[in-house]
């Protein structure tokens, strides 16, 4: 096996709405209490539980910024001397929109690798590489999933940034993009500041918003049109939304008469359902069982990822299930990453890894991680 390329230490996945940057650090040892660059992480928002540790090695650590703010980017990368080469890995449209500003800025050229192979090459890496990183949630509860690598293909690779990329999956460098659509991350984000008149808000802040809605004050329900009624002959419930902003085409109401929490609340319930419908028809379209999301959208949200699995277990009626990454935002940063080394990025790393949870409870590559909690985060 070819050893991991210490001297590449930084790739980019510049996407319209954010920039996620992986970065390696020699200097950690990866143990359970080691503090170094943790001024590093907290200024960036890093959670513990998104670093990987090559044993022996070093550490990657994950960071990421919006793109309106990229300077501050550049800033990062600069003051912590995090590139020691001319060429940096970088995918995503930024490489090309934003390719000038890097080498103004820091004298760095973007080699530009593709999106589609860097998507699924870092799904791929982590499926192989890092147990415990697949699990699925519905109804509160989080299962974490082992994945058997010598029956990992076909599957789904769901993307969702600011739109929405579906692929599958055959093998290694195997994939074909089969769909799509424009609503997504990015829809959610720029309605939800229309609509919520809340200009200043980051995602996260407008994903706190909806954490305090309730989208029933704006949705049709299936009750509202049959008089409190399931539509039982058809599998409806009386609380399953048969309109996404219904009610406000019967009352009199202007749009600050309604509360910006319950329309957060109501877009982002419309936009995670219709993924998840989509993901599913285009994985019956092709006969997947498998469907793995990925993409900053879903930021580990609960309300998210329950959204989106009941949507698939519905219309699926329960043949299909939604599974969802813990590093689900970083999968083109992480596959741009990986393409600095010569070999298949799922062969790379299997017995190279050890995962730093946030308990200290260390998990390599052929360790099944007896004992963990439901959650890493709990």
């Amino acid at each position: 096996m070819e050893e991991w390329n210490q001297s590449a230490n930084l790739a980019l996945d510049i996407g319209g709405t954010l920039i996620k940057m992986v970065y390696f650090s020699s200097t950690d040892n990866c143990s359970a209490d080691s503090q170094e660059n943790r001024s590093l992480e907290e200024s960036n928002d890093i959670s513990d539980d998104l670093e990987i540790c090559l044993i022996g090695k070093g550490r990657l650590h994950f960071v990421k910024f919006e793109t309106t703010n990229i300077n501050d980017c550049l800033d990062f990368i600069s003051s912590n001397q995090l590139s020691t080469h001319v060429h940096v890995k970088a995918t995503g449209g930024g490489a090309f929109k934003f390719a000038d500003l890097f080498m103004e800025r820091l004298g760095l050229n973007l080699d530009k690798v593709d999106e589609m192979d860097c998507l699924v090459a870092g799904a791929n890496f982590l499926l192989k590489a890092i147990n415990q990183e697949a699990f699925t949630y519905m109804n509160g509860h989080k299962k974490y999933l082992q994945i058997d690598h010598n029956d990992m293909y076909p599957y789904l690779l769901v993307n969702i940034g600011s739109g929405v990329s579906m692929i599958k999956v055959e093998g290694d460098e195997k994939f074909e993009r089969v769909s799509g659509t424009s609503v997504g991350g990015g829809t959610f984000w720029g309605l939800g500041k229309l609509l919520t008149n809340c200009k200043s808000s980051s995602f996260d802040e407008l994903l706190k918003l909806s954490q305090e809605g309730n989208n029933r004050v704006i949705d049709m329900l299936v009750g509202d049109i049959y008089g409190g009624l399931d539509y039982s002959k058809i599998g409806l419930s009386s609380t399953t939304i048969a309109s996404s902003f219904g009610k406000a085409i019967s009352e009199n109401k202007e749009l600050e008469d309604y509360r910006p929490e319950d329309v957060a609340r109501s877009l982002l319930r419309m936009i995670s359902n219709n993924i998840g419908q989509i993901s599913y028809l285009n994985a019956l379209r092709f006969g997947l069982k498998r469907i793995f999301f990925g993409g900053f959208f879903i930021r580990g949200h609960e309300f998210t990822m329950d959204t989106i699995s009941v949507a698939v277990d519905f219309w699926s009626k329960g043949e299909a299930k939604a599974m969802f990454l813990r590093h689900e935002g970083f999968l083109g940063a992480l596959g741009a990453y990986t393409s600095y080394q010569k070999k298949n990025s799922g062969e790379l790393i299997s017995h190279q890894l050890i995962e730093q949870l946030p308990n200290g409870v260390q998990c390599t590559g052929d360790d099944q991680c007896r004992g963990l909690p439901a959650d890493p985060k709990s």
